[in-house]
């Protein structure tokens, strides 16, 4: 995609312990309050949305607002895989 900056430092969203290729979301914060994110096994998929919105997205998280979508799922209270 060409309209992503190639000087992006990307930060990979794992565990400190996790090994492997993944796959693992990434985050780069570029200029103009934007946020760029992939996935390490399609990395030329990058998706954008703005450092206010990845905020507000982030806050939820930790309130758990989205805690539903992962209810039942193995491995997910003890945050293994």
């Amino acid at each position: 995609m060409s309209d992503i900056p190639a000087n992006l430092t990307w930060e990979r969203a794992a565990p400190p312990e996790a090994t492997g290729p993944g796959p693992w979301i990434e985050l780069a914060f570029g200029d103009n309050d934007l946020v760029y994110i992939r996935e390490t096994s399609d990395p030329e998929t990058v998706v954008t949305t703005t450092r206010k919105k990845w905020d507000a997205f982030v806050l939820g998280v930790q309130a758990g607002e989205f805690d539903h979508f992962v209810e039942g799922l193995e491995g997910v209270e003890d945050g293994s895989p």
